[in-house]
Protein backbone atom coordinates (compact mmCIF):
# COMPACT_ATOMS: atom_id res chain seq x y z
CA UNK A 1 0.00 0.00 0.00
CA UNK A 2 1.39 3.19 -1.45
CA UNK A 3 0.21 7.12 -0.49
CA UNK A 4 0.72 9.48 -3.29
CA UNK A 5 4.26 10.84 -3.96
CA UNK A 6 4.15 14.62 -2.79
CA UNK A 7 4.24 16.99 -5.26
CA UNK A 8 6.33 19.83 -5.32
CA UNK A 9 3.77 22.16 -4.05
CA UNK A 10 2.76 19.78 -1.42
CA UNK A 11 6.74 19.95 0.01
CA UNK A 12 6.30 24.17 -0.41
CA UNK A 13 3.46 23.51 1.95
CA UNK A 14 5.25 21.14 4.55
CA UNK A 15 8.24 22.56 4.15
CA UNK A 16 6.90 24.95 7.16
CA UNK A 17 7.75 23.22 10.60
CA UNK A 18 4.21 24.27 11.93
CA UNK A 19 2.50 22.86 9.10
CA UNK A 20 4.30 19.86 9.00
CA UNK A 21 4.11 19.43 13.20
CA UNK A 22 0.18 20.04 12.93
CA UNK A 23 -0.08 16.80 9.66
CA UNK A 24 1.78 14.87 11.91
CA UNK A 25 -1.02 15.63 15.37
CA UNK A 26 -3.64 14.99 12.67
CA UNK A 27 -2.12 11.74 11.84
CA UNK A 28 -1.48 10.52 15.53
CA UNK A 29 -4.54 12.14 17.09
CA UNK A 30 -7.57 12.68 14.91
CA UNK A 31 -9.65 15.89 13.72
CA UNK A 32 -9.18 19.09 15.33
CA UNK A 33 -10.18 22.53 15.11
CA UNK A 34 -7.97 25.41 14.82
CA UNK A 35 -8.86 26.70 18.16
CA UNK A 36 -7.48 23.77 19.69
CA UNK A 37 -4.37 23.59 17.42
CA UNK A 38 -3.92 27.23 18.41
CA UNK A 39 -4.14 26.28 21.96
CA UNK A 40 -1.66 23.08 21.79
CA UNK A 41 0.71 24.76 19.83
CA UNK A 42 0.73 28.14 21.34
CA UNK A 43 -0.52 30.08 18.35
CA UNK A 44 -3.75 32.19 17.92
CA UNK A 45 -6.14 31.08 15.95
CA UNK A 46 -5.88 33.16 13.24
CA UNK A 47 -2.22 31.92 12.61
CA UNK A 48 -3.76 28.34 13.12
CA UNK A 49 -6.35 28.51 10.75
CA UNK A 50 -3.82 30.03 8.46
CA UNK A 51 -1.68 27.02 8.12
CA UNK A 52 -4.59 24.97 8.35
CA UNK A 53 -5.88 26.72 4.93
CA UNK A 54 -2.66 25.86 3.43
CA UNK A 55 -2.13 22.87 4.11
CA UNK A 56 -5.69 22.37 3.03
CA UNK A 57 -4.78 24.23 -0.13
CA UNK A 58 -2.16 21.46 -0.96
CA UNK A 59 -4.57 18.64 -0.05
CA UNK A 60 -3.01 17.31 2.61
CA UNK A 61 -5.70 18.07 4.96
CA UNK A 62 -9.64 17.93 4.41
CA UNK A 63 -12.41 19.27 6.69
CA UNK A 64 -14.34 16.71 8.57
CA UNK A 65 -18.68 17.72 8.20
CA UNK A 66 -19.05 15.29 10.60
CA UNK A 67 -18.13 17.02 13.42
CA UNK A 68 -18.05 20.41 12.38
CA UNK A 69 -20.63 22.98 13.80
CA UNK A 70 -21.49 26.46 11.93
CA UNK A 71 -19.29 27.69 14.27
CA UNK A 72 -16.40 25.38 14.23
CA UNK A 73 -14.44 24.04 11.24
CA UNK A 74 -13.04 20.28 12.07
CA UNK A 75 -9.84 19.33 10.60
CA UNK A 76 -8.12 15.51 9.91
CA UNK A 77 -5.05 14.54 7.78
CA UNK A 78 -6.01 13.60 4.24
CA UNK A 79 -3.96 10.76 4.26
CA UNK A 80 -2.60 8.51 6.62
CA UNK A 81 1.10 8.83 5.54
CA UNK A 82 3.34 10.37 2.98
CA UNK A 83 5.35 8.95 1.00
CA UNK A 84 8.45 10.87 -0.98
CA UNK A 85 11.24 9.81 -3.06
CA UNK A 86 14.55 12.61 -2.72
CA UNK A 87 15.82 12.11 -5.72
CA UNK A 88 12.32 12.96 -7.80
CA UNK A 89 12.49 16.55 -6.30
CA UNK A 90 16.14 18.26 -6.65
CA UNK A 91 14.96 21.75 -5.64
CA UNK A 92 14.38 23.84 -2.20
CA UNK A 93 11.34 22.92 -1.62
CA UNK A 94 12.49 19.02 -1.35
CA UNK A 95 15.34 20.00 0.65
CA UNK A 96 13.46 22.20 2.93
CA UNK A 97 10.49 19.80 3.60
CA UNK A 98 13.76 16.90 4.22
CA UNK A 99 14.87 19.67 6.70
CA UNK A 100 11.63 20.25 8.82
CA UNK A 101 11.52 16.39 8.30
CA UNK A 102 14.54 15.62 10.11
CA UNK A 103 14.73 18.96 12.95
CA UNK A 104 10.68 16.82 13.95
CA UNK A 105 12.63 14.02 14.41
CA UNK A 106 15.56 15.31 16.62
CA UNK A 107 12.46 17.49 18.35
CA UNK A 108 11.19 13.64 19.02
CA UNK A 109 14.15 11.94 19.89
CA UNK A 110 15.08 14.95 22.26
CA UNK A 111 11.39 14.19 24.11
CA UNK A 112 12.20 10.47 24.28
CA UNK A 113 15.13 11.11 25.47
CA UNK A 114 14.36 13.11 28.28
CA UNK A 115 11.26 10.43 29.13
CA UNK A 116 13.93 7.40 29.20
CA UNK A 117 14.83 7.60 32.57
CA UNK A 118 11.28 7.45 34.26
CA UNK A 119 10.49 5.34 31.57
CA UNK A 120 8.06 1.95 31.99
CA UNK A 121 10.08 -1.08 31.98
CA UNK A 122 7.65 -2.43 29.27
CA UNK A 123 9.03 0.43 26.93
CA UNK A 124 12.45 -0.68 27.70
CA UNK A 125 11.73 -4.28 26.88
CA UNK A 126 9.86 -3.60 23.63
CA UNK A 127 11.86 -0.51 22.22
CA UNK A 128 14.91 -1.20 20.22
CA UNK A 129 17.44 1.44 19.41
CA UNK A 130 20.09 -0.05 16.99
CA UNK A 131 22.90 1.83 15.93
CA UNK A 132 24.56 -0.59 13.10
CA UNK A 133 25.82 1.30 10.30
CA UNK A 134 26.05 -0.59 7.00
CA UNK A 135 28.32 -0.18 4.03
CA UNK A 136 26.45 -0.47 1.00
CA UNK A 137 26.70 0.21 -2.73
CA UNK A 138 23.71 1.66 -4.26
CA UNK A 139 22.18 -1.28 -5.54
CA UNK A 140 22.31 -2.99 -2.36
CA UNK A 141 20.93 0.40 -0.37
CA UNK A 142 18.14 0.25 -3.09
CA UNK A 143 17.45 -3.54 -2.35
CA UNK A 144 17.34 -2.68 1.54
CA UNK A 145 15.02 0.21 1.46
CA UNK A 146 11.91 -1.57 -1.04
CA UNK A 147 12.84 -4.65 1.71
CA UNK A 148 11.84 -2.35 4.33
CA UNK A 149 8.92 -0.36 2.91
CA UNK A 150 7.62 -3.95 1.83
CA UNK A 151 7.72 -4.78 5.61
CA UNK A 152 6.17 -1.63 7.02
CA UNK A 153 3.35 -1.48 3.92
CA UNK A 154 2.90 -5.50 5.18
CA UNK A 155 2.10 -3.98 8.92
CA UNK A 156 0.35 -1.22 7.62
CA UNK A 157 -2.27 -3.20 6.01
CA UNK A 158 -3.13 -5.83 8.95
CA UNK A 159 -6.16 -5.23 10.56
CA UNK A 160 -5.74 -3.84 13.79
CA UNK A 161 -9.19 -3.43 15.52
CA UNK A 162 -8.70 -5.43 17.89
CA UNK A 163 -8.70 -4.46 21.70
CA UNK A 164 -5.19 -4.30 22.28
CA UNK A 165 -3.61 -0.88 23.13
CA UNK A 166 -1.60 0.55 20.02
CA UNK A 167 1.66 2.71 20.23
CA UNK A 168 3.25 4.51 17.41
CA UNK A 169 6.06 3.28 15.88
CA UNK A 170 8.48 5.28 13.91
CA UNK A 171 10.81 4.67 11.26
CA UNK A 172 13.35 6.84 9.26
CA UNK A 173 15.96 5.47 6.75
CA UNK A 174 18.13 7.66 5.49
CA UNK A 175 22.14 7.71 4.03
CA UNK A 176 25.16 8.92 6.40
CA UNK A 177 27.48 10.69 4.27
Amino acid sequence: MTAPELSTAQLRVLSHPTRLAFLRRLRENGPATSRSLGREFDLDSGAASYHLRRLAAGGLIVEDPALGTQRERWWRAAEDFSQFDPARHDDGSARGYLQSIVLATAEELQRVASAVPGAEPEWLTESAFVDQRLALDGERRKRLREEIMAVLDRYREEDVSSARPLTQVRFQIYEQR
